[in-house]
């Protein structure tokens, strides 16, 4: 445990910022990022980086990847892959902005801040529908399992890999359906969150049983909802020891194999899309080992 980043695998926090950035100078990048490592904790912040980051250090990450787009049965995914990526955990929202101002000013030199959306949770852990998110969760060891890499390569044992998607909901089109309907697009009743054995096969917990798969296609979600004067949805992270997982999950989402999509489509849509490989931790702090960043 000693050598994850811990806040992949602590609840979500009450709020949190994501910055993504920009790769822009190569020759910053190194001491740039040995900045962030001294100043990000690993619980409170925890980073990702992209595969154009990767390669352009000369990294050695077996598995990374950049995030593709996909298209299915009418359906749009679109794939808009940063360098950087930084997940900012906390609950007060001046500590946030402080906090990631600090770590634009590290970066600056070699990287230009691309976005920053803010996150919040809602109720007990909900999506913006009012219905639970990420009760199949695997806890404890099964998250370990599912979530982290496992591996004698040098600078890769405790990492992890994450897809991140923001989701912008039609919270008009939601809310007009009935209860009814509400229930069978997403595959549990609103009242007690149990799972509807007769719900259509569109129901998104029926596309997505993670149990289903061959093999397993287990993620440890850690999503919560965004929001800002128009528009609304869901940042849907999800943490792997490979990307297997989450591809298996969005192509029977997108009905590749059997024609069926998933009803989450009627009121919901990616807007954005990307992979990053987590490193791990030594002592709290980012082991770039894997880079090719030793410690200074």
């Amino acid at each position: 445990m000693s050598q994850i980043q811990s806040g992949i695998l602590q609840d979500i926090p009450s709020l949190a910022r994501y910055l993504t950035f920009t790769l822009e100078n190569i020759d910053s990048a190194p001491a740039a990022l040995a900045e962030l490592r001294d100043i990000v904790d690993t619980q409170d912040t925890v980073v990702g980086f992209g595969v154009s980051l990767v390669d352009a250090l000369g990294g050695n990450v077996p598995g990374i990847r950049a995030f593709p787009a996909w298209s299915g049965s009418g359906m749009d995914i679109p794939a808009t892959q940063s360098s950087l990526w930084c997940w900012l955990r906390g609950s007060d929202r001046g500590e946030l902005l402080h906090r990631s101002r600090h770590i634009e000013k590290a970066l600056a030199e070699a990287f230009s801040l691309e976005s920053s959306t803010d996150a919040f949770r809602y109720g007990t852990g909900l999506d913006l529908t009012g219905y639970e998110d990420g009760t199949e969760n695997p806890v404890d060891d099964d998250a370990v399992d599912a979530a982290i890499v496992n591996s004698t390569d040098e600078g890769m044992n405790g990492s992890s890999f994450v897809a991140v998607q923001q989701w912008l909901h039609n919270m008009d089109g939601f809310e007009d359906m009935t209860t009814t309907e509400q229930d069978h697009t997403i595959g549990r009743r609103i009242t007690d969150n149990e799972e509807i054995d007769d719900a259509p096969d569109s129901a998104h917990v029926k596309r997505t049983a993670q149990e289903d798969f061959d093999p397993e296609a287990f993620v440890v979600r850690r999503s919560m909802p965004w929001m800002d004067d128009e528009y609304a949805g869901l940042v849907f992270v999800a943490f792997g020891k490979s990307f297997d997982a989450f591809e298996a999950l969005l192509n029977r989402m997108l009905g590749k194999d059997d024609g069926i999509v998933d009803a989450l489509f009627s009121f919901t849509t990616p807007i954005t899309g990307s992979y990053f490989w987590c490193p791990p931790a030594n002592d709290g702090r980012m082991d770039l080992t894997a880079l090719g960043l030793q410690e200074g």
